[in-house]
């Protein structure tokens, strides 16, 4: 027996689990403090009651004979992927049922993909980055290689055409900076794409925060994204459906290469190494899209919103610079002080017991940056900016 020795490469600790750690032991030796949580994207807000019904309906469809469903097809009920699909046109963006997979999530979709691709592809991330990014291709072999993400151009990296790629991750609006970009800006990385031969798995999880129009929804508003994009997304920020599970993958029929349709290929990989999405998540999925569900969704989006504003807000005030805030759930702080990361995270857990997530976990140009998430309850992020404004002021 030989085993997988990338695992080997990556680093000790998951990011998450190292703060939930320190968290842990600080409230060990402290049980009298109250520690608020702004750190893991976690959501609060309970699923909405258009999904709860239609969760329990199927609930009780999966009790009688006539309406009990078994295996569902591979690539998601049709009842579903028809709701994505109009649900893109909704904002302009035509695509295809047949080019809709849904899945349990993006993060288990986004290692998943890497199957279509051979290990010797060279991989292309920002940094900083959500690890996944990573992770997922250490562990398959791959060479990674970095866009740097810095202050200087917002977090928003460009094509640098002295690198070729042949795979690129972009998040917009970004996991963990909170900056989103520009249909221009999205354009350019098309360009390079398809110049390159490149493909994009542009991770559209936060597109529901969009609210200004220099930004779009989905990649696939840019021209010719459908010959080089596959664009993954979530229910789980879109409609609490983080301990739900489910999310979707939309892979164009017009990308080929190597004589094979990456289209019919993720079919084949799903086909294989997939059961589908539970029947009763997928109907509660879909409520998501009723005119019911769409209000009571945009009800817990702009509760997230708000939040956002009060820790912008805090963050104008204090005169610390940021990015995200609006079009995003995340604010990037600069650490203040010149502090580093680490120092930041137990300052701010020692003093104001607010924990949030460390830049530097994300990448080297995270170091000296923080991100604090806009998905605790609007009590709890009051009390917290309470907190750290009272701290930062002294």
């Amino acid at each position: 027996m030989k085993l997988n020795k990338n695992f080997n490469n990556l680093t000790e600790n998951y990011l998450f689990a190292e703060v939930a750690e320190r968290t842990k032991k600080y409230a060990d030796a402290h049980p009298d403090k109250k520690i608020i949580k702004l750190g893991i994207g976690d959501v609060t807000l309970p699923l909405v009651p258009a999904v709860i019904k239609a969760m329990h309906e199927a609930v009780d469809d999966m009790s009688s004979s006539e309406t009990f469903k078994g295996y569902g097809p591979y690539e998601g009920y049709s009842f579903l992927r028809q709701s994505i699909k109009n649900y893109y046109a909704g904002f302009g963006v035509d695509v295809e049922e047949d080019e809709i997979f849904v899945n349990d999530g993006a993060k288990s979709a986004l290692a998943n993909i890497l199957d279509l691709f051979g290990k010797d592809n060279v991989v292309l991330v920002t940094d900083p980055v959500y690890p996944v990014y990573v992770d997922t291709n250490v562990i398959d072999g791959r060479k990674v290689i970095l866009a740097d993400a810095t202050e200087e151009n917002g977090f928003l990296p460009m094509p640098d055409y002295s690198v070729k790629a042949d795979i690129i991750y972009i998040c917009s609006p970004n996991n963990p900076t909170g900056a989103a970009y520009t249909e221009a800006q999205l354009a350019a990385w098309v360009d390079y794409a398809l110049k390159c031969g490149a493909v994009i798995l542009y991770d559209a999880a936060y597109e529901c925060f969009i609210e200004d129009e220099t930004f779009v929804r989905s990649i696939f508003a840019v021209e010719g994204a459908k010959r080089c994009a596959i664009e993954l997304c979530s229910f789980s920020k879109t409609a609490g459906f983080t301990g739900t599970r489910c999310g979707y993958t939309v892979v164009p029929k017009g990308i080929e290469s190597d004589g094979m349709n990456l289209n019919k290929t993720w079919f084949r990989r799903q086909a294989t190494k997939f059961n589908g999405v539970s029947y009763i998540v997928q109907k509660g999925a879909a409520a998501v899209y009723t005119e019911e569900g769409k209000a009571q969704i945009k009800k817990n989006i702009d509760y997230y919103k708000r939040n956002a504003k009060l820790i912008a807000d805090c963050m104008d005030r204090l005169g610390i610079w940021y990015t995200g805030g609006k079009n995003s759930p995340y604010i990037w702080l600069k650490c203040p002080h010149g502090m580093d990361s680490w120092q930041f995270f137990d300052y701010l857990l020692n003093n104001a017991q607010v924990v949030g997530t460390p830049g530097v976990g994300f990448g080297k140009n995270g170091e000296g940056f923080f991100r604090l998430t806009a998905f605790g309850s609007e009590k709890l992020t009051e009390e917290a900016i309470a907190r750290i404004e009272k701290l930062l002021s002294e």
